[in-house]
């Protein structure tokens, strides 16, 4: 293990060890080196700070010549949630893709692939996967990101994927506990709220989380939302009723519990982000999430005093701290236990193959596939922040492989669907839209296109709510790579 700095007492190594920073850049800024030397015990990565797995795995590398335990944690979830391959979109469908096909192996073997490269860049903690039953089809963060609406399936793809991930040596952090999906609300932007009884809670929302913990899930991801019927004053990631009485208690977990960005506007607006770590740590925390948005060593600085001066001040006990910070070396521990995979393990093609099967078509018996290059037109909604929208999207660049000469353009508001059709000229349009059913503009869009182009190929690439139409409609249940690869093999008949 690394030798800690000799002046650094046991209250700073502590605080410090309980933090999950971000960083900026390729390469670790000498500030992140001092700390991992001072107590830091983990480092969150995003795709600003990966260009290449060779780039990533030198990254890693350093991290670990400064503190050989170091926990190295990615926002990976595979589909259109991509830190590995953020600028290229996923080799693998997400979550809700691997739902529609409804194999548990697959999803297991599709999480082990993925954990497999992610241990070959020196990754060793996902905060993934997404157990969240998306049951409010309004929901604007999870959608996709869930295996469905159906809480058994939900169940048993969350252990699936815990299981495959975790096999590849990689500790699966399952969120957003208790539970997202019920949501109309981005916790990014603002505080959301669940209305449900208790019993609609244990039934649907923590049935994932039960098997999560079955499979033995090695961490667990905070929600920052409110729900009344267990804490009508915090939100989870705040409550020691969801955190300590709930998650420990009730339901008998004893891994890591990781809190979601603390930068994010459901806490930073109300709490403050010093305030809301140290009642995060109070309430029954382990790790502090922080570093999308607030990446420097200002930020961890005041997030090691708030917790050293709430111990001091007698408001966190120094019992609960260390507590803490001890779970956050367990961890470490399992990580630099757990059995690598090997290359020979699992199937490369793995993603692609699951997005193949998780295609629903309507309209393809009477389909004729293209064969000249079409018009894509990609209506296009606002990204929110979970996904962002540094990934490419849609079909057009894998239709451009099939077709050589397909032309692409994207629309918004109310006069997309007539500026599709002016832009399109006499090509056949191939139309694609995310999530129709969360957005009227988009809707009709899809209405002027189909009215004067009846032969318009719709291609749904986010929760395939509204009614399918078109001369072929298509739902790739996401919108990873793989997915547009599968449904343009599909147009175009290959």
């Amino acid at each position: 293990m690394t030798t800690i700095a000799s002046g650094t007492d046991t209250l700073t190594r502590d605080a410090l060890t309980v933090l999950q920073p971000g960083f900026t850049g390729t390469t670790a800024p000498d500030w992140l080196l001092r700390r991992l030397g001072e107590g830091l015990a983990s480092v969150g990565l995003f795709g600003r700070n990966i260009a290449s797995p060779e780039q990533l795995a030198a990254l890693t590398a350093q991290l670990r010549a400064e503190r050989d335990d170091v926990l190295v944690a990615i926002d990976e979830e595979g589909g259109d949630v991509t830190r590995l391959e953020v600028r290229t979109g996923s080799s693998f469908p997400g979550n809700h893709a691997l739902g529609a096909v409804d194999d548990v192996e697959l999803t297991r073997e599709v999480a082990f692939e993925l954990g497999r490269r992610l241990a070959a860049c020196g990754v060793n903690l996902n905060w993934a996967p997404s157990a969240d039953v998306n049951s409010n089809p309004a929901n604007p963060v999870i959608g996709v990101r869930s295996f469905g609406p159906d809480t058994a399936l939900v169940a048993r793809h969350t252990a699936a994927y815990v299981t495959g991930l975790q096999s590849a040596g990689v500790a699966a952090c399952t969120k957003h506990f208790p539970g997202h999906g019920d949501t109309a609300v981005d916790s990014h932007h603002a505080l959301p709220r669940i209305d449900a009884a208790l019993d609609v809670l244990s039934d649907r929302e923590l049935s994932p989380f039960r098997a999560a913990i079955a499979a033995g899930t090695r961490a667990m991801m905070s929600a920052h939302i409110v729900v009344p019927a267990l804490d009508p004053d915090h939100p989870a990631t705040l409550s020691r009723p969801v955190l300590t009485e709930l998650l420990r208690g009730d339901l008998g977990y004893s891994g890591l519990i990781v809190t979601d960005g603390m930068e994010m506007q459901a806490i930073a607006a109300t709490y403050g982000i010093e305030r809301g770590s140290v009642l995060a740590i109070a309430a029954g925390a382990d790790a502090i999430c922080v570093g999308g948005g607030l990446a420097d060593d200002e930020t961890v600085r005041r997030l090691r005093d708030a917790l050293i001066a709430a111990v001091r001040s007698g408001e966190l006990p120094e019992e609960r701290l260390a507590e803490a910070a001890e779970r956050v070396r367990e961890l470490a521990r399992w990580t630099a236990t757990a059995a690598p995979a090997t290359e020979g393990e699992g199937r490369t093609d793995v993603g692609l193959v699951a997005a193949r099967r998780a295609l629903r078509t309507t309209g393809a018996a009477d389909f004729t596939p293209l064969t000249e290059a079409p018009y894509v037109a990609a209506f296009t909604p606002v990204a929110n922040i979970a996904v962002g929208d540094e990934t490419p999207w849609g079909v057009a660049a894998e239709l451009t492989r099939l077709l050589p000469g397909t032309e692409t353009g994207s629309f918004a508001g109310q006069d997309a669907g007539s500026e599709a059709l002016g832009a399109a000229g006499d090509r056949r349009v191939v139309a694609v839209v995310r999530d129709e059913h969360r957005h009227p503009w988009m809707a009709t869009a899809l209405d002027t296109l189909l009215a004067a182009r009846p032969d318009t190929v719709v291609v749904e690439m986010g929760v395939p709510q509204a009614p399918p139409r078109g001369a072929l409609h298509i739902a790739t249940h996401g919108a990873a790579r793989v997915c547009g690869r599968a449904a343009a093999e599909v147009i175009a008949g290959e």
